[in-house]
């Protein structure tokens, strides 16, 4: 059991954290709200198992996402990834702007959440596992259970459509 005081520090630091880890993961506000009571919950009671030489918030962000993870697995709404790795390596030779170039140019950053909320979960829960959650390929792997290269794979699509997202014009056409 966790010293109550410690980890209610804890909680107050990493709470809006946890939650917005959650919140990019599941969608909806309700849920994101008791998944993030969940993983306080469960770190908690596993404090003892936290190693302190370690950085809290990859332990914090690991029991979210696993727990995001399960709760999407029995809302049978995790798809597989098509494996066309061909197709998207052609267009990762492309000459187009990266989606990361287009945000530096002046997207707005709601802009890009809202992109990131709209792309498919296959995509967004690795991209956000990446690049919010701050986890290595290898990490992302083994906690989807996939191969490295198709971790690859899968955030390539999710930039490529992050890049079509953030470069139509509000009518609707491409810049």
């Amino acid at each position: 059991m966790a010293d109550s005081a410690a980890f209610e520090i804890l909680y107050k630091e990493y709470y809006p954290r946890v939650f917005a880890l959650c919140r990019r993961l599941l969608l909806r506000r309700e849920c994101a709200e008791d998944a993030t009571q969940e993983t306080f919950t469960r770190a908690f009671k596993t404090f003892q198992k936290y190693q302190s030489d370690k950085p809290f918030w990859h332990w914090i962000a690991s029991i979210a996402h696993h727990h995001c993870i399960d709760q999407l697995r029995l809302r049978g709404r995790l798809q597989e990834a098509d494996m066309s790795v061909e197709a998207d390596l052609d267009n990762a030779a492309s000459s187009e702007p990266l989606a990361e170039e287009v945000l530096i140019a002046g997207e707005s950053h709601t802009q890009l959440s809202d992109a990131i909320d709209q792309l498919p979960e296959k995509y967004r829960i690795p991209f956000v596992m990446a690049y919010q959650v701050h986890l290595s390929y290898d990490e992302i792997a083994d906690l989807l259970g996939l191969n490295r290269t198709h971790v690859g794979v899968l955030l390539l699509r999710a930039k490529l459509q992050l890049r079509s997202k953030l470069t139509e014009s509000p009518q609707g056409e491409s810049a």
